[in-house]
């Protein structure tokens, strides 16, 4: 997976977790995306930082150094409505 996808998959449950925050498979999938980044990519730790009204802002990082990427907020958003909106997740 490139460091890309797999940040804004971090991303997306980073954001899940935040709002469904006793939801465990959430969390679970959040441990799993920063186990990729980590052996795949060497990141050793990542957060957001920042969000606007059009974007959010990732920092990541390891020994080497730190970088800023930024997503789109609209479509980093966009699974926790799907979820929100889907009854079988709300019950």
């Amino acid at each position: 997976m490139r460091l890309h996808d797999a940040l804004f998959n971090w991303l997306q449950m980073a954001i899940v977790v935040e709002g469904r925050p006793d939801d465990r498979s959430a969390h679970d999938t959040l441990n799993f995306f920063a186990e990729i980044l980590a052996e795949d990519h060497q990141v050793d730790r990542v957060e957001i930082i920042k969000k606007d009204d059009t974007m959010i802002h990732v920092r990541y990082g390891n020994a080497e150094g730190t970088k800023v990427q930024l997503f789109n907020r609209e479509a980093a958003e966009q699974l926790l409505h799907e979820i929100n909106a889907n009854p079988k997740y709300n019950s």
